[in-house]
């Protein structure tokens, strides 16, 4: 046995690093506030801190250009648990008309900031159209697992303020809508744009049949898995042991049997929260099955978090000036604008909808669909792209993490009903 007694393992320094990072994240904010910490953006800075202290022996994941399939993997699960969680945390669903601000920002506000950023990437970062629309499509929707600050609270806590129902009911909807739109990237990428060609299948199986499906779906996994919770046997259903094993075994049975049919797996496991929550509402075990799924989203978004940061100083090797331009120009011109005009005509208050515009942070959601796509199909400006979303997932954890605590405090009186 030749090793030496203090062998200083690349592995363990690793666990150690990733500990320590995590620990300091959430209680350094502390010593500043008593609210809850902005530990998101604290995370992915000591991640690319302890990159450059000990890059020789720090093992993370594997750099996300060129083996993508970790990454995808470990954000998918966090993604799903994260939009369950999302769906768990409505209370109530009516009246229907607070959701009109979501509708109009899931229809008008997310295909116009696609739109707007594709044009940007054609336009000032050179990127391929197919490119353009990819990018556009993973950094449009608000993602569901950084966006927790501005979300309602957990389940039975009611009260529920218009601009958090909003921002809550958005995240949870609009990453399974974003796919659509990186499926036309991928189809721009592999034939070309002929719309000719590819236009009708695009509109029926990608939007049509993919969105139906997802919806159906969760709706029916939601019934099932109430049924097996709640319902029986009599006198000694599963809900009553307090354990959220068996709900969060059928998250992966909805979503994965969804995948299966070509259903968007996303929509599906935000609509069984959704569902689920409609059954038995008064029961604890829904409360218990929240603070469950956030444990498990908690632990993989702060690794994942992390592991971003110790990769930056590799993705930021192709960064550039027009990367920089076009993500300040997403995250304070381009959302903020498409959020404000589809809210236009609304009963929410100038100062309200201006919280729900700012407030689309971008996070583990557009890492999955990078690492979806690149997998797919190789995309000519992949490098540009990671870059880019990499910077855009930085600046706007930063923006958001250390000011939407002033933003929250401030929201305007609502009726509840």
């Amino acid at each position: 046995m030749d090793d030496a007694f203090f062998s200083f393992d690349d592995y363990h320094i690793t666990l150690a690093l990733v500990g320590a990072v995590v620990i300091l994240s959430r209680w350094l904010p502390r010593l500043f506030s008593d609210r809850e910490p902005a530990a998101a953006p604290l995370m992915i800075l000591f991640g690319a801190g302890a990159a450059l202290l000990v890059p020789d022996h720090l093992q993370m994941l594997p750099d996300p250009r060129e083996v993508p399939r970790p990454w995808e993997l470990v954000s998918e699960l966090a993604v799903i648990v994260a939009l369950f969680g999302a769906g768990m945390r409505i209370d109530s669903l009516r009246p229907w008309r607070r959701w009109i601000p979501t509708v109009r920002m899931l229809a008008i506000a997310m295909p116009l900031t696609i739109l707007a950023v594709a044009l940007l990437g054609v336009w000032l970062g050179g990127l391929t159209l197919a490119g353009a629309v990819l990018l556009g499509a993973v950094l449009a929707p608000t993602d569901p697992v950084l966006a927790a600050d501005v979300q309602v609270g957990p389940p039975q806590e009611g009260a529920e303020h218009p601009v958090r129902f909003t921002l809550t009911t958005e995240a949870a909807l609009n990453d399974g809508l974003a796919f659509p739109f990186v499926y036309l990237g991928l189809i721009i990428a592999a034939e070309g744009f002929s719309p000719g060609a590819w236009a009708l299948q695009w509109v029926g199986l990608d939007i049509f049949y993919r969105i139906a499906v997802g919806v159906g779906m969760g709706w029916l996994g939601g019934r099932t898995l109430g049924f097996v919770l709640f319902m029986v046997p009599k006198g000694s259903v599963l809900a009553d042991t307090g354990s959220g094993v068996i709900a969060f075994a059928g998250v992966l049975l909805c979503y994965g049997s969804t995948e299966l049919v070509e259903g968007y797996g996303f929509i599906a496991v935000a609509v069984l929260g959704l569902t689920l929550r409609r059954i038995e509402e008064d029961h604890h075990f829904h409360r218990r099955l929240h603070n469950f799924s956030e444990s498990i989203e908690h632990a993989l978004t702060a690794i994942l978090l992390v592991a971003l940061g110790t990769a930056l100083p590799m993705l930021f090797a192709d960064l550039d000036w027009a990367h920089l331009w076009i993500a300040l120009a997403l995250i304070l011109l381009i959302r903020p604008a498409a959020g404000w005009v589809a809210l236009m005509g609304t009963q929410i208050t100038h100062h309200d909808r201006g919280v729900v515009s700012v407030y689309g942070v971008r996070g583990i959601g557009s890492i999955y669909y990078l690492c979806y796509a690149s997998g797919h199909v190789e995309f000519f400006n992949e490098a540009q792209l990671w870059s880019l979303v990499a910077l855009v997932i930085l600046l706007s954890t930063l923006l958001h993490g250390f000011t939407v605590g002033w933003a929250m405090d401030r929201l305007g009186d609502h009726d509840p009903d």
